[in-house]
């Protein structure tokens, strides 16, 4: 079981939802946080309310000046968790340019620019720990999820190239992929969401993986199975299940 307990962790998007949630877990764990989201003032009301030691570091991950000014502000940690993500809900049929761009922006091209102030210095010191939040969703294409489920696909993706390439170099790298979410991101959805999760039982899923040796777990488990069996689908069989035409 990996020791959290005086261990320094970054959180990026702390500030709501399931980010919250897990800085509440990983602070009464007994780990040090660096909390990073846009919203200071979000930032500084979740430190007080900690039980452990926290600061706050604001940091928009669009803004590759921001994630440079940031990661030198969190200075040397010991893991990094990547929670930041944006959320719009439209079909092809109804693309929207800008809600597209921002998804991909925030959730896939925004770890990256972390990762990549990230990565190099925990490998240069032989040690470290990421944890990358993916999403059921990333398993396969969904409809009326253009942007979301491909933008967190890629993300999935990125944690096992970088799971692949880090073996034995002493960073250690893991993926969350949650299923429904009680947050105002989810909020947007208008259809019914099987196995809705609160952010503190979410958050309590990802602590598990955190203190294990997995690369990945999904949740929940039973929901996790519907999408991780559809890539066994021949693509006429998916479609007509998943797209319903």
């Amino acid at each position: 079981m990996r020791k959290l307990s005086g261990k320094t962790y970054w959180l990026i998007g702390a500030s709501e939802g399931l980010g919250r949630a897990l800085a509440h877990k990983l602070s009464s764990a007994g780990c040090t946080l660096v909390l990073s989201a846009r919203n200071e003032d979000s930032l500084k009301e979740l430190s007080d309310s900690l039980p452990g030691s926290s600061r706050c570091v604001a940091c928009d991950v669009s803004d590759r000046d921001s994630v440079l000014r940031a990661a030198e502000a969190a200075g040397e940690i010991d893991g990094m968790v990547y929670l930041a993500g944006v959320y719009w809900p439209f079909p092809a049929t109804e693309w929207d340019s800008a809600q597209t761009e921002a998804m991909f922006d925030i959730n896939l091209t925004g770890a990256a620019r972390v990762l990549g102030q990230v990565v190099p210095k925990m490998v240069a010191r032989g040690k470290g720990h990421i944890v990358l939040t993916g999403s059921l969703s990333g398993y396969r294409g969904l409809p009326g999820s253009i942007g979301y489920s491909s933008s967190k696909a890629g993300l999935m993706h990125l944690a096992e190239s970088m799971h692949a390439d880090l073996r034995g170099s002493g960073v250690d790298v893991q993926l969350a992929n949650p299923g429904f979410i009680r947050t105002r991101l989810t909020d947007k959805n208008s259809f019914t969401m099987p196995f809705l999760m609160e952010p503190e039982q979410a958050a309590a899923e990802m602590l598990s993986l955190m203190r294990s040796s997995r690369f990945q777990h999904a949740f929940p488990k039973l929901f996790s199975l519907v999408f991780r069996g559809g890539n066994f689908l021949p693509d006429w069989l998916y479609y007509r299940v998943f797209a319903g035409k």
